[in-house]
């Protein structure tokens, strides 16, 4: 059984792959101060550049879970989403409102893959 870990520290690895299949750690935006446009916007870029690196992308998403902190922006959240995701690419996806780590943060998404053949 092999497992790779990235970016490995005590509490968590940002990346696992093991048996074709790549975990991501939850992700948040770059700017915190910025609205929930622009924090899911640069959150999706990490999620982007995390993929490429375990050799994945955004067309292999096999499922995703995107907390928000509060559902009122899950309308603006979605808007940034769907122009994302490519199309007929969806992951089975689930979405909760849930109380973040730091106030500020408005969105965060864990997100599981599969490595491109």
């Amino acid at each position: 059984m092999d497992i790779t870990r990235q970016e490995v520290k005590q509490r968590m690895s940002r990346v696992v792959i093991h048996n074709g299949t790549v975990y991501l750690c939850g992700q948040v935006c770059k700017d915190a101060s910025k609205g929930i446009e622009e924090q899911t916007q640069t959150m999706l870029d990490k999620v982007d550049e995390l993929l490429e690196r375990a050799g994945s992308d955004r067309e292999h998403m096999l499922s995703a879970t995107v907390y928000v902190r509060d559902m009122k922006d899950f309308a603006a959240m979605n808007e940034v989403w769907d122009a994302w995701v490519p199309e007929g690419h969806a992951p089975a996806r689930a979405c909760v409102e849930a109380r973040m780590a730091r106030p500020e943060l408005l969105v965060e998404v864990s997100v599981i893959a599969a490595v491109k053949a």
